[in-house]
């Protein structure tokens, strides 16, 4: 965008006159004893004066020409700022709509521990079938899948709206990073 507007500057310049001015001097004389005598030294001054008058219309053609490149850099400029804030935004959205889901889905997985526990307690005491602990532990598993689904939705959320922010990483710095997962998602009750 800096650059076409330097080229509307130019552009405008060829509408003012250009002035040059040039001179030349010397001696000549084919005898070298004369070659110092007024007679033998020669000079000349001249000038020129382009006028852009005689240019037509070139002049105000290149001039508009280059002020709808200019005005088109400028569009592609606004789209990119826009994008670029509509990209931000759709990241910072989806990262709270994903936090709030991934906090009733963390309390989806307590309930359904804590359901799985009690079926466990009555099974044991006598009081229910083994189908309710299965039934439980089922519950169980969909509401830990759903919650895990969630966070790899905020992990890939958080990457995209840290590329629409400019980036921040390069490819070797996380090429060697590892996955470290705790042992209660290694192994679940």
């Amino acid at each position: 965008m800096a650059q076409q507007n330097a080229l509307v500057g130019v552009a405008r310049t060829a509408f003012y006159p250009q002035l040059t001015l040039s001179g030349t001097g010397g001696f000549e004389s084919v005898a070298l004893g004369s070659l110092i005598s007024a007679p033998s030294a020669f000079w000349s001054l001249g000038g020129d004066l382009l006028q852009p008058i005689f240019n037509g219309g070139k002049n105000r053609a290149t001039l508009a020409a280059q002020e709808s490149a200019y005005d088109e850099s400028v569009a592609n400029y606004r789209q990119s700022v826009l994008t670029a804030f509509q990209q931000v935004e759709d990241g910072l959205s989806d990262l709270n709509s994903l936090s709030q889901a991934a906090t009733s889905q963390n309390t989806a997985v307590t309930d359904a521990r804590r359901a799985l526990d009690i079926a466990n307690d009555r099974y044991v005491g006598g009081l229910t079938t083994f189908l309710d602990v299965i039934t439980a532990q089922s519950v169980l598993l969909t509401n830990q899948r759903l919650s895990t689904q969630l966070l790899g939705q905020q992990m890939v959320a958080s990457v995209f709206l840290v590329k629409a922010l400019g980036g921040g990483w390069d490819a070797s710095a996380i090429q060697n990073e590892q996955v470290h997962p705790k042992a209660i998602q290694v192994v679940q009750p």
